[in-house]
């Protein structure tokens, strides 16, 4: 559904996604107009929406939710900002280093050494910047390829092709590196986004932020010209780079990039793809009064315009146009202790019944785990669950569909039936 709003008064302010989010001292009221309904908001009024200052008082211990869900501590890390499993491997789920590693839990074990360090690679100057996550390829079981996304010290956004050790699974190959993708992203040291996934269709999606400072200053949102503030999909190719797979939207419009798959995104911290039917959503950090959640049906968002900069969540931000741009369906507030959305997953996992097919997710500031059941242009039944994650930096998913959840502070946590 697209959207249009009024003019509110415009308020500049940056956001640190990774580690805390920094926002105006003041925040003004937005006006909404036409297609306000297409998103749900999370505000005032809502016994479970706790302000700041109580949400990081929150247990991270684990505990049993009202849900009947509880968090198992899977190990302690150094500042996590992933967790992901290879397809077709149950014993395997591996932890992504803000610092440039990948360590690897084995049979619910920790392994003493890494699978993959490339911290001599990766730039962690600033909060945001680092090694950000890995993908593993649908054929990883017989190939050994995964990807990572990282941030050099040039502050340059990098996608890199990496193998497996031919000799040791546990271990990944140093010498071999490919690049797939360079965007420059120098300018500025936020919203560097983070994502890789692959999706339903084998091809590799690339969430990309939009270049950082506030407020989008050079417009790269809404600019099809450039990868910032976008959701790529690629086709990368065994000796690296790309190919840009059939049906990609803008692949035969001139001045466009080809790779783009959506556009008008801040800084698509987490997203995923509904194992069950492949369904996109996407958890667009904000800037400093509204974040969001924006949903798309398997395939339906080739060619979407999420808005930003024109608009925040459901409040227009600043004047100018944003073609057919198309509403979230979930919004928070800051107003109600939030400032840096943590995109999960739809829960398939059939062990937690009373969550299954709901999507989970979190806020950086605030840190209780909340459920909502989502569709085309609908949002309904959120809540929290009773499990809080203080500093949670990212949600995961093993090949079992089993979720996880990850805190800054070190810890990661399986989600379990009680």
């Amino acid at each position: 559904m697209s959207r249009t709003r009024a003019l509110p008064m415009l308020c500049l302010g940056s956001l640190i996604a990774v580690v805390l989010a920094s926002s105006c001292s003041s925040s003004s009221s937005a006006g909404t107009g036409a297609g306000a309904s297409a998103s749900t908001t999370v505000g005032a009024g809502q016994a479970d929406a706790p302000n700041a200052s109580s949400s990081r008082a929150a247990a991270s211990s684990p505990h049993t939710a009202r849900a009947g869900t509880r968090l198992v501590r899977v190990g302690s890390f150094a500042q996590p900002t992933y967790v992901a499993g290879p397809p077709g491997d149950r014993r395997r789920v591996f932890v992504v280093e803000q610092a440039g590693r990948i360590q690897l839990v084995l049979d619910g074990r920790k392994l003493a050494a890494p699978f993959l360090d490339i911290t001599a690679k990766v730039g962690v100057d600033q909060g945001e910047r680092g090694l950000l996550s890995v993908a593993f390829a649908p054929d990883y079981a017989s190939s050994g390829v995964f990807y990572v996304y990282y941030t050099d010290h040039n502050g340059d956004i990098q996608i890199e092709r990496r193998q497996r050790s031919a000799s040791n699974p546990n271990m990944a190959d140093a010498d071999m590196a490919q690049r797939v993708l360079s965007i420059p992203h120098h300018l500025y040291a936020n919203h560097n986004g983070g994502q890789l996934q692959f999706g339903p269709d084998g091809d590799l999606y690339v969430g990309v932020g939009d270049g950082g400072s506030a407020n989008d200053p050079l417009d790269n949102g809404e600019n099809t010209g450039v990868l910032l503030g976008k959701l790529l999909r690629i086709a990368p190719k065994p000796g690296g780079g790309y190919a840009i797979p059939a049906g990609n939207p803008f692949a035969a419009r001139r001045g466009a990039r080809p790779e783009i798959w959506a556009y008008g995104l801040r800084n698509p911290w987490r997203y995923s793809f509904d194992r069950s039917t492949g369904a996109l959503v996407i958890g667009d950090v904000g800037q400093d009064q509204q974040e969001e959640i924006d949903f798309a049906a398997a395939g339906a968002a080739g060619g979407a315009n999420y808005g930003w900069s024109i608009f925040e969540g459901d409040r227009r931000n600043k004047p100018g146009a944003a073609a057919h741009a198309v509403a979230p369906v979930l919004v928070t507030r800051h107003s109600d202790g939030n400032c840096a959305i943590i995109g999960g997953y739809v829960v398939r996992d059939r062990a937690l019944r009373a969550l299954y097919g709901r999507y989970l997710y979190s806020d950086s500031c605030n840190p209780r785990l909340r459920t909502v059941r989502l569709s085309p242009g609908h949002a309904r039944g959120d809540h929290a669950i009773g499990l809080s994650v203080k500093d949670i930096s990212s949600f995961g998913q093993d090949t079992s569909g089993r979720i996880y959840a990850a805190s800054l502070d070190g810890p990661v946590y399986r989600l379990a039936a009680k």
